[in-house]
């Protein structure tokens, strides 16, 4: 069976926000932005799964979108948090570029799917 690329890599980003989100929780005491980062960053995944049942191609492209706008606002989120120095410049590179590649997925996958 073919490795689902998209499906693995936002599943293991969800989890890093996850983390991330506990971090921010427990030793910096924010809690406002966390659930905002927690809520996107963890809907991309959910959103990727709930396309592999799409009922059509334009639901298929319109599940990924939807993902593909909260993997926008999960940037936001996490900029926010580092410009507000709750995240440290490696910790932020470090998310970012998992983000960064999630993003790109995302947008080939629609461009793709539009293109057939």
């Amino acid at each position: 069976m073919k490795e689902n690329v998209i499906k693995n890599t936002s599943f293991a980003f969800a989890l890093r926000v996850v983390k991330l989100y506990q971090f921010l929780q427990e030793q910096k005491k924010e809690f406002v932005m966390s659930k905002q980062l927690l809520r996107s960053g963890t809907a991309i995944g959910a959103l990727v799964r709930e396309a592999e049942q799409a009922e059509s191609k334009a639901d298929f492209i319109h599940k990924q979108s939807i993902a593909l706008k909260e993997a926008n606002e999960t940037e936001y989120w996490i900029e926010l948090l580092h410009k507000a120095k709750y995240i440290d410049a490696k910790s932020y590179t470090s998310i970012n570029n998992d983000l960064t590649e999630l993003l790109k997925l995302l947008v080939s996958i629609i461009k793709t799917s539009k293109g057939k």
